[in-house]
Formats: structure tokens, sequence, C-alpha cells
């Protein structure tokens, strides 16, 4: 057994599939089916079932992979502080973050992680907060940008900012609100929302709640950017974080409105594993991170309606 072997198996465990692991390991697939053969006789037991749609673990590759995670992570954290004490930051980072957070920010901040740290290699990828949770608890993200409360989870919760979520209408809405808009006026507005698999949809209703309202919106679409396209070009009103608005907002394609009773907030956080040091590779991306998102936040709040 080598790393180069458990770097195979833990990508053909993540793809399913020999074609699509040889490709993104970039070698050729009897090269890959040998390393694992050699793999499955190094342990001594089958690592994988094979079907003619592709491989699924075994109980014994269940195991290994918790196992070569952990090992994989460990041989690069240890790179990453050799490369750490000639004053270079290197090493692989995998981060998963909220789609707001994605949206308002990503391409700006992995051009200065590029520039500032060219050994840093970054691995991005956009989801829903339960599911971030249990990819960084699983070990197959070192990081996650999520909406706080989470949910129940035993990972280290690193703050960002708190943030006020807004009320948004399209630049050519005729509608005339109060500013700030009372949260129980919600129920008598064509609304277009994030769906409930959303994090941002689950404070929304909590509000309700709290205001015993029900809220009812016209439309629900999964995607943040959509729903701010719907508002740009429609009649329909939303609500949504000022990260996910500023785009839109800096553009003049809509405008925003504070909430009252009760006024909203959202917090975000990075979280980390609590047995998974964190290197100066991870802590690195995540200050450009921050810093951005923070900066994201304070300039949305600044073209708020007042």
């Amino acid at each position: 057994m080598d790393l180069t072997q458990l770097k195979y198996f833990l990508c053909l465990a993540r793809e399913g599939n020999v074609t699509r692991a040889a490709r993104q390991l970039n070698i050729v697939q009897p090269a890959l089916s040998m390393q694992i053969a050699k793999l499955e006789k190094s342990v001594g037991k089958q690592l994988f079932f094979r079907s003619a749609h592709g491989v699924s673990l075994t109980p014994a590759g269940e195991t290994l992979t918790s196992l070569a995670t952990s090992i994989i992570q460990n041989v690069d954290h240890a790179q990453e502080e050799m490369a750490r004490l000639d004053g270079r930051i290197s090493g692989r980072v995998s981060i998963g973050m909220i789609t707001s957070a994605a949206q308002s920010t990503l391409a700006a901040s992995t051009a200065k992680i590029a520039a500032r740290y060219p050994e840093i290699q970054l691995l991005v990828c956009e989801g829903y907060t339960e599911t971030l949770v249990e990819w960084v608890a699983t070990g197959q993200l070192d990081i996650a940008i999520v909406n706080v409360p989470a949910g129940k989870h035993n990972l280290i919760a690193h703050h960002i900012l708190d943030e006020e979520m807004m009320l948004a209408q399209g630049r050519d809405n005729k509608a005339v609100l109060p500013n700030p808009v009372p949260y129980k006026k919600l129920k008598d507005l064509g609304l277009v929302l994030p769906s409930r698999r959303h994090g941002l949809r689950r404070i929304l209703d909590a509000a309700a709640t709290e205001a015993e309202i029900a809220l009812a919106p016209r439309l629900e679409v999964d995607t943040l950017s959509a729903v701010c396209e719907v508002v740009a070009t429609t009649d329909l009103i939303t609500v949504l974080p000022g990260i996910a608005l500023y785009p839109h907002l800096a553009a003049g394609r809509i405008s925003a409105h504070r909430l009252r009773k009760p006024s909203i907030q959202r917090t975000v956080a990075w979280l980390t594993h609590p047995r998974r040091a964190v290197s100066a590779a991870m802590s690195a991306v995540m200050e450009v991170l921050t810093e951005d998102l923070q900066s994201a936040a304070s300039s949305a709040s600044r073209l708020v309606s007042r």
C-alpha cells in the first residue's frame, strides 16, 4: 500500500466509475485498475463491488475511505508545514461555499489568492449548508462557508459576519413601500423566494413564524442569481442578504429596503473539522475570503434605501 494507490482509491470511490476516475487522474484506465487490484491484494480485502454501471464501495472500502482520507490530509499538512518553514505557503485547499457567498465574491477572491499564493491549489464547490456540513464532517472538504445555525454537528465554527436580510424590488417596480418595511407586509406582496432547501428560506420562515404570518411566494427558485434576475425584470419582490443582492444593487437594477418587526439577520461562518489541523494554506484562503465577504456586505448595506 502506498500514497499513490490511496489517492487513486479515493478518486475512484468519489467518482464511482473507472473511466471518469482515470480521466480525473490523467492516467489510462488499465493503469488505474492495476493499482486498485494491487491495493486490494495488499489489504487482503475486496474494496469495490463491480457492475456494468460502475463501482461502489464494499464495507471494507467504506472503512478504508475514512482512514485513507485522514492519511492523505495528514501528508498534505506535513508538506504544507515543511514549505512554511521556507517562508512559502502552499498546499491544496478544498472549500465549499453557500451560493450567496460564492456569487458575490468568488471570482475576485480566487484571483487574489492566485496572485498572493501561487503555490496554493484551490478546489471550490457550491452547495446547501446541510450538504457542506456533511462534507466537512466526512473529510470531503477542508472548509465550508455556511449559514449558522447549521443544525447539530461537532465542527468548529469561525465567525465571518452577521448580515441583515433586505427586501428587494426591481428598479421599474411601481410598488411604493415604506422604509423600513414591516415584516408582516410580506404576506401582501408578490414574492419570489429561495426554495425550502435553502438555509436562507429557513431563516425567512422562522421569522414569519415569529411575526405570526405565512409566506406564500408566487415563485420559488433554487438559484439565487435567478431570484435576483426575476426581481430585476418583473414586479415580484424578494428578501435576501445584502451580499446576494450586491451585484444587482451596484448595477442599479434593483433597490433594497430594510425590514423591521422583526429585522432579520443571518450569521455566516466557516467550518472546520476538530480533528483536522488548520493549515497555513487554509488560513490564508479564509483570510482573503473573509475580508472580501465582509467588504461586499458593507458595500451592499451602503446601497440600501434610507
